[in-house]
């Protein structure tokens, strides 16, 4: 999450909403053929009635001749915490892209919920939907203490006028120090971020997605560079936002993986390999061959 993004995603928000509520009877996600016309959700709202949040199926992707994704399909349910895990260039990054709007897939259709196709829409746009992203290098405001972070964060107006005269209501003020106790940062609300160590940093990004109610969380190697401890306290806290959130984790630490996951879904060469429990992907020959053997 950049700060060109949440500035961008204030100034598409009016767009997007009147965008939104031009579009009806879109064919339905989930592999599933519409037979009748569905309306739109109203902003900030994603219809799951056919039990996915997230749809891929057939997508492909060529980057100068190279199948980056190779006729993927997989698709998440609401509230469910998915790992992705396969050996480098596997995928992973490229299908982040691809749902966020950074990269237009050649082929395939990837939806939000039953109505919302994503490849219509452009990536501010995607965000301020409640599809929050955090790459691997965590991106907070290093001058600005961890209170200060989270408060930009929120969904507000960004014009210069309207972010001099804001103010936090009860409700904001609740919210934050919700989230401040989620991240394991309530003790450390008025540290300057550029202080924190490279855990609490990556809690720090977390929670500035999380003020901005996403529905769906993507997460780039989260604890990559992080302690045992902050390990620990991070599988903590994905799994207290399971249910409350989707979540689709890449990673590679197969300790941290088997603590948060229910179902894993290994990528090789673009496409889905596997899928199961860890354990059950673990046992897999393929999977040992391509990657875990490695």
């Amino acid at each position: 999450m950049t700060p060109e993004l949440m500035e961008q995603g204030a100034r598409h928000a009016e767009a997007y909403r009147a965008k939104q509520s031009q579009r009806q009877g879109q064919t339905a996600s989930g592999g599933r053929s519409a037979g009748f016309a569905r309306l739109a959700p109203a902003p900030g709202e994603v219809d799951v009635t056919h039990g996915r949040i997230l749809y891929l199926e057939d997508v492909n992707v060529s980057f100068d001749g190279f199948k980056a994704i190779n006729h993927l399909s997989l698709d998440i349910a609401p509230g469910e915490l998915r790992c992705i895990i396969g050996p480098n260039g596997a995928g992973k990054t490229t299908m982040m892209d691809i749902i966020t709007g950074k990269t237009r897939p050649d082929s395939g259709q990837v939806f939000y919920g039953s109505t919302i196709d994503l490849l219509r829409f452009k990536e501010a746009e995607i965000a301020q939907m409640g599809i929050g992203r955090k790459f691997q290098k965590p991106t907070v405001f290093e001058q600005l203490t961890v209170f200060e972070n989270l408060e930009l964060a929120l969904k507000t107006n960004k014009a210069v006028t309207a972010s001099m005269l804001f103010k936090l209501d009860s409700k904001q003020s609740d919210r934050l120090a919700e989230v401040l106790h989620t991240i394991h940062l309530a003790d450390s609300v008025s540290r300057q971020a550029g202080y924190l160590s490279h855990g609490q940093k990556q809690w720090l990004e977390i929670g500035m997605l999380l003020m901005q109610d996403p529905k769906l969380l993507l997460l780039d190697e989260p604890v990559a560079g992080m302690t045992d401890e902050e390990t620990e306290r991070t599988a903590e806290l994905f799994l207290s936002l399971k249910g409350k959130h989707s979540l689709m984790v890449v990673e590679h630490d197969m300790s941290f993986i088997n603590t948060i996951s229910d179902i894993v879904t290994v990528l090789c060469d673009g496409a889905v390999l596997a899928q199961g429990t860890l354990a059950q992907v673990q046992a897999d020959e393929r999977v040992i061959e391509v990657y875990l053997g490695r």
